[in-house]
């Protein structure tokens, strides 16, 4: 085969200007995109913009061949002529690589807030992004995973649970949190992630309804974790660094932690709102402080490890004074003496010792602590038993890292909230004295157990979402996002890990269980170990949390307002709006309220859980999103990061609903009720939204999946339930004719189960693929409008006929097809001069029976009640008069599921012929409702056999002239029209025209009216003999002998028999349902020979005179309702 080489051939230079041109910038002037957006070539803003981006000057037009002035269209088609029709909606590739190529992304807020609040500055154009790994990605992990747990209650943690214990909660978090990171590496790379980061990654990758409630769900646990930083760093202020300032002093033991935690609310409080100011005026200013923020965490972390190491070589001293084996409160160490007594003279504090006391120097006196235990300071004064029979001694709070501490460290210890911390090393009396809050011991203000201490310690390993935020500002996001985030996780990971052994080898157990250091007057515990001083530490941490909560309250309200701009949840909207310059200021008075509710907890164990809910449902539902598109293999799932597999997302998910239920089973039970809540109400009430997410691409495999198991044999009769096949006709303005018959719908189903909405419109489909969107988008909204769960399906054809047939043959999808047809009766038939309308409603009958279908017809359909207007009492009529498979029974059924028929009640009526015994068939019948497991009264109505009366043979008789008039009036009217356009056209001697069928002539629909009027302009020419023969067959109809031999007739034989029998049922019906709020009863078929159709219809109209609402029913031949399990 020969090859083909394809060359571009470049253009003369002289020909061109100084740079090469852009012509895909001059192509924007008339090509649309799919967006159906287009730049107007004359416009000259748009054309000073575009040469402004390309930074060159250009020519006013451009042309391979320059020798003279064309339109640039002309030079288009010489190249493309072959696809101009389609350059509107189909765009050349120059045209859209150069639209991709200008796009740049835009940052998540920072940037052009910034820019908008500068004092008068001009809006520059935006700049490509040029931020790298480094400070783009890691450095703000880390100042996001670092926070306030790490100062003030990771060595709580190793206290209580031991370094063993303490090492598997910071594992399982760190690993919940890399697997997580791992997963949002793969989303984050699959695409660019503007504004919103984890939620925009979650919501395009499991829908709007997930994506809404996680993101509420991360919006509410962000909300909280900024809480919970503030509360850190009021704690810090008011417990190490100002004591002094508190406002409500306890005056007795039993009220410091009450009065402990109003302080918290009211200097979280003044915090809080201050801090909301500050991030209201201007996020640059919070910008400009985060690298201060992160310097102070940092310097913090290596004081610690460099006192640690300084620690194994020189000691700090700090001593913790000890009781027997309790610990000592060290604020009660006025005089810094851990003794009963000491040596030194008398002082009016003092009493001498009295010359009885013979086993004590003379000039030993009591220390401060004495007056704690004692009732006076006296020496001889009644002590506590357990100080009596207890010594004094002094260990070191932190004995080095090569004392070996750690092995007294590496179990777990937990405590009950009013325990004594001690240390079991020690010895102790036997004298078991229970202690009190009244002595100066230091006491576990909480219950301590391993499920806590995760709940606690899990926000901080949070706050890897902080790379993916800023995909904007990130030169390359695709390959940063995934190498900065893991090696923050890495490299906080192993500080914590490490952390955990120092504190463990350096921290004596009794301090590390000492939550605020009361045992060392005070201090911060992790102070202690910081080198050179604790305030390194005190200074640093304070810093941190603040700037932590800072960043919390400005990421906050932007990922509100990217949920509320989504428009998913109704109720969100305003949230949406703020400044001119974007800044979102109502979701940030949101966020502050929700804040304050976390303030006025003011406890950080209590809050910290809370949030460890939020953000542990964000982390799984990322996992989910990973596993949902790896497993779905969705074409447009192309990560560049290539480190994912399913079954890690799958471990991911598990870690995290595993840490929801052990950190805490009533919190994990809440969050996923507010989720739950936040799901089914933008389900229900949210905006539809189609992003290609995997949710639809899961319910797309499933639907696969499940059709293929209904392929796999016919449905057994326990399964069966009517799929619905709604025929609808519209008028000539698109409305629907008979909207009850949607109402009805609803009511059989209520509103489960398959239902397909279909209609046909006359005409030509190429030419009316138009009209037939517009007839779905009615019916869709009718559906709405009647809360009809289904599909809808318009058919163009040039016949009604044809399309209902091509509508029931085609309906569906493998074996969820529809097995029942509900449609109108044709109303005011008898009085239509065109029969097109009842002989397609009795084509119809004849295809569902022929396609063993079962048929509805409602008659009356406008009487029916709306789902408005239950039916407060009546009863529902069953005739059972042929058995149908079992239709009769079933359907009643499942109308009293819906409220309108609810309260009424069942009856079913059959009929008995003079040899069936009708007192044993109401027993049968009975038996067999019961077996059914349906309520209702039953009847058995005998017919005796009766002559047929005048009124019946009157009434045939009537039926067949009327029948046999509107047939000669058809055909006269036929005759007149052909010969007025024979004599028009003067083209035939005779003056004769052909005569159509009368088939032909009322099956054409309005569609087809110019063909038909085609085929009446057609000339035949007709021997004399058959004009002859003609105009004798067709005498009768134009003479007044022809009418008097119409009415001496005598009526057909079968007719008779047929409206005797409607008759005699009719008045049967009438008699016992005349009170009925809705009759069923069989239908009968229509007759083999399409002759007698017009009759088939006034049988019908018989059957059913005198009834308001008849439902008539038929059968599809096959067992729908059954006695067996």
């Amino acid at each position: 085969m020969a090859s083909v080489r394809f060359t571009v051939t470049p253009t003369k230079a002289e020909d061109l200007p100084d740079a090469s041109p852009d012509l895909s910038a001059r192509s924007a002037g008339h090509v649309r995109f799919g967006s159906r957006e287009s730049v107007s070539r004359s416009d000259p803003q748009t054309r000073h913009h575009q040469t402004q981006c390309d930074g060159n000057s250009k020519m006013s037009s451009v042309y391979i061949n320059n020798s003279h002035a064309v339109d640039d269209d002309d030079f288009y088609d010489r190249n493309l002529a072959l696809f101009e029709e389609e350059m509107d909606t189909r765009p050349k590739v120059s045209s859209l690589l150069n639209r991709l190529a200008n796009y740049t992304n835009l940052t998540q807020g920072a940037k052009e807030h910034e820019e908008a609040e500068s004092n008068g500055e001009k809006r520059k154009a935006s700049k490509a992004p040029q931020m790298g790994t480094f400070m783009g990605v890691y450095l703000p992990c880390l100042q996001n995973i670092f926070g306030v747990i790490l100062f003030l209650r990771l060595t709580w943690v190793v206290g209580a649970g031991g370094v063993l214990q303490a090492l598997c909660i910071v594992l399982v978090c760190c690993c919940c949190t890399m697997l997580t990171a791992i997963s949002m590496s793969a989303i984050a790379t699959n695409g660019v992630v503007p504004a919103g980061g984890s939620y925009f990654m979650i919501s395009r990758s499991l829908g709007p309804e997930f994506g809404g409630a996680v993101g509420l769900c991360f919006y509410l646990g962000t909300t909280f974790a900024g809480a919970m930083y503030i509360l850190g760093a009021i704690e810090i202020l008011l417990m190490y660094i100002a004591p002094q300032a508190a406002i409500f002093i306890a005056s007795a033991a039993e009220g410091e932690g009450a009065a402990l935690l109003n302080n918290m609310r009211v200097y979280g409080s003044i915090c809080l709102l201050l801090m909301s100011l500050l991030v209201f005026v201007g996020v640059k200013y919070v910008n400009k402080l985060a690298s201060v923020f992160l310097a102070c965490v940092i310097v913090s972390i290596l004081s610690i490890y460099i006192g640690a190491l300084v620690s194994a070589f020189i000691p700090p001293d700090f001593s913790v004074c000890m009781l027997g084996n309790r610990t000592v409160n060290g604020h009660a160490l006025s005089d810094n003496q851990c003794a009963k007594t000491v040596l030194g003279q008398s002082t009016e504090n003092s009493t001498a010792i009295p010359p009885s006391a013979t086993s004590l120097t003379p000039s030993a006196v009591t220390t401060a602590i004495w007056k704690h235990f004692c009732d006076s300071s006296e020496l001889n004064a009644t002590c506590d038993d357990f100080f009596t029979h207890s010594k004094f001694t002094t260990i070191q709070g932190i004995p080095g890292l090569a004392s070996g501490i750690i092995t007294e460290n590496l179990w777990s210890t937990y405590l009950t909230r009013g325990d004594v911390l001690e240390k079991p090393s020690l010895p102790s009396t036997h004298v078991s004295a229970p202690a009190t809050n009244q002595r100066p011991y230091v006491f576990a203000d909480i219950t301590t157990s391993f499920t806590l201490l995760v709940g606690i310690f899990f926000p901080s390993v949070t706050g890897i979402m902080a790379g993916s935020n800023r995909s904007g500002d990130l030169k390359d996001a695709q390959r940063s996002i995934p190498i900065g985030t893991i090696l923050a996780i890495l490299t906080t990971s192993l500080v914590y890990l490490s952390s955990v052994v120092l504190f463990g080898c350096c921290i004596d157990g009794v301090l590390l269980r000492d939550k605020f250091g009361d045992s060392v007057k005070g201090i911060l515990v992790v102070g202690t170990l910081a080198w050179p001083s604790s305030w390194v530490i005190v200074i640093g941490s304070f810093l941190s949390t603040f700037g932590a909560g800072l960043q919390s309250l400005t990421g906050a309200p932007r990922l509100l307002q990217a949920i509320a701009k989504d428009n998913i949840i109704p109720f969100l909207r305003v949230f949406g709006h703020g400044k001119a310059n974007g800044e979102p200021t109502w979701a940030l008075l949101l966020t502050a309220c929700i804040a304050e509710l976390g303030i006025l907890i003011a406890s950080l164990d209590l809050v910290a859980p809370i949030l460890s809910m939020f953000f542990l449902m964000c982390y799984l539902f990322v996992n989910l999103a990973c596993a949902l598109q790896t497993l779905l293999r969705t074409p447009n799932w192309r990560p560049r990061f290539s480190y994912y597999h399913w079954s890690l997302s799958f471990l991911g998910m598990t870690i995290c609903l595993a840490l929801m239920f052990i950190s805490s089973w009533y919190y994990a039970i809440v969050a996923m009720v507010i989720a739950g809540m936040i799901y089914k109400y933008i389900e229900y009430h949210g905006a539809e939204k189609e992003w290609g997410d995997g949710i639809r691409g899961l319910s797309l495999s499933a639907a696969r999946y499940a059709l293929l198991r209904l392929e796999e044999g016919p449905p057994h009769t326990k399964n069966w339930r009517p799929q619905l096949l709604v025929l609808l006709k519209l008028d000539e303005d698109a409305h629907v004719k008979s909207p009850g018959l949607l109402t009805f719908a609803s009511q059989l189903k209520a509103g489960k189960g398959l239902t397909i909405v279909g209609t046909v419109l006359s005409g030509n489909f190429l030419h009316s693929y138009g009209e037939a969107l517009a007839a779905e988008q009615t019916l869709k909204h009718l559906m709405d409008k009647e809360r009809v769960k289904g599909f809808c399906q318009c058919i163009v054809a040039h016949k009604p006929r044809d399309g209902i047939s091509h509508m029931i043959q085609s309906s569906g999808l493998g074996g969820m097809n529809p097995n029942t047809v509900v449609m109108g009766w044709p109303q005011a038939w008898r009085q239509s001069e065109d029969p097109q309308s009842w002989k397609t409603f009795i084509n119809t009958v004849r295809i569902t029976t022929a396609a063993h279908l079962a048929l509805l017809v409602p008659k009356n359909i406008s009487l029916f009640p709306c789902n408005s207007e239950p039916c407060s009492e009546g009863y529902i009529d069953v005739w059972w008069i042929v058995h149908d498979g079992g239709m009769l029974m079933l359907l009643p059924f499942l109308l009293r599921q819906h409220k309108v028929w609810r309260k009424c009640g069942m009856r079913i009526f059959t009929v008995a012929q003079m040899e069936d015994n009708s007192i044993q068939m109401k027993k049968d019948l009975a038996t067999f409702l019961y077996h059914l497991r349906i309520e209702a009264e039953v009847e058995v109505v005998e017919m005796h056999d009766s002559d047929i009366s005048a009124y019946t043979y009157e009434r045939t008789l009537m039926m067949e002239q009327r029948s046999q008039m509107l047939r000669q009036m058809r055909l006269s009217k036929s005759d007149r029209e052909r010969e007025a356009q024979a004599v028009k056209d003067r083209t035939s001697m005779l003056r004769l025209t052909s005569i159509g069928s009368d088939d032909e002539d009322d099956t054409d629909g309005a569609g087809n009216a110019g063909s038909s009027e085609n085929h009446r302009r057609v000339q035949m020419t007709w021997t004399k003999e058959r004009s002859l023969q003609y105009r004798a067959s067709h005498s009768g109809c134009s003479t007044p002998e022809g009418f008097r031999d119409m009415l001496s007739i005598r009526p057909d034989h079968s007719n008779v028999r047929r409206m005797h029998t409607a008759v005699k049922l009719n008045e049967v019906i009438v008699n016992k349902s005349h009170d009925a709020r809705l009759v069923l009863l069989n239908m009968p078929g229509p007759p083999r020979n399409p002759q007698g159709d017009e009759n088939y219809m006034e049988f019908l109209e018989v059957l059913t005179e005198g009834l308001e609402r008849v439902l008539l029913v038929r059968g599809g031949g096959s067992e729908v309702i059954t006695i067996y399990s």
